[in-house]
């Protein structure tokens, strides 16, 4: 077989079931002077709802005697305010010879439950965003007893303030700003979530570690420092940690 016949006979489509968004137009009577009346107010109060929206042209609820419809003219009137007839829903025969001459589907009447659709109703939501919601903020977690080595204080969303001294082997921890107003001897790490706007504030700096978003120095570090043992405050600049006076 040549490379031509094995071309010949890959297949060059594929059919696929979707479920599309298709409105449906029920009509109630075949007035089309008052339904252009009525769709010209609809579109002025959603033109975005009517800019080629796909339709079905409901007919199988019209009164048998209202005469026959003028199929072509209702279906330029939808086109002429944004809507794009695919198909009609009908069970009178003059409807589905009229939709069979303009090479329309005709599709059986429904027994679906179908809901009413708002346009207005629908603009009007999509021009009044929703509020977003407003981030979690928790009360500062306030510890008035001394932290002693191999105790671990988290303070979830919010900030932490001890008011006792922080024992060697203590870990502090919290997603904003941590307070000490003691000797603070064992670790802190602030904005621990990735908040590099926190800050460690203690009386006396004594630490084994002091963390800012990830950004840390341990004793070693701080001993070299002037401001070891003094009241201070640390702060993210960048990847630098800042100690300062307080």
């Amino acid at each position: 077989m040549s490379q031509a016949d094995l071309l010949d006979q890959e297949p060059v489509f594929q059919l696929k079931g979707s479920m599309l968004a298709i409105t449906i137009m029920e009509l109630a009577h075949q007035d089309l002077q008052r339904l252009d009346r009525q769709l010209t107010d609809k579109v002025a109060q959603a033109p975005n709802f009517f800019q080629n929206t796909p339709l079905v042209l409901a007919l199988d609820k019209l009164p048998e005697g209202e005469g026959p419809l003028d199929l072509a003219a209702l279906m330029g009137l939808c086109r002429k305010h944004g809507l794009r007839t695919l198909a009609i829903r009908a069970s009178r025969p003059a409807d589905i010879a009229a939709a069979n001459t303009l090479d329309l589907p005709v599709l059986p009447p429904s027994g679906a439950r179908e809901r009413l659709l708002d346009p207005v109703e629908g603009a009007a939501k999509q021009k009044t965003p929703e509020k977003p919601a407003e981030p979690e903020v928790r009360p500062t977690r306030v510890i008035t007893t001394p932290v002693r080595g191999g105790q671990q204080i988290y303070a979830a969303g919010g900030d932490l303030l001890v008011l006792a001294p922080v024992s060697a082997g203590a870990e502090l921890l919290a997603d904003g700003n941590i307070h000490v107003y003691a000797p603070l001897r064992g670790r802190a790490l602030a904005g621990v979530k990735g908040n590099a706007g926190a800050r460690i504030f203690c009386q006396q700096l004594a630490a084994e570690l002091v963390s800012v978003a990830g950004q840390y120095k341990v004793a070693d570090d701080l001993r070299r420092d002037p401001l070891w043992g003094k009241a201070v405050q640390v702060s993210l600049s960048g990847d630098v940690l800042n100690i300062t006076r307080l």
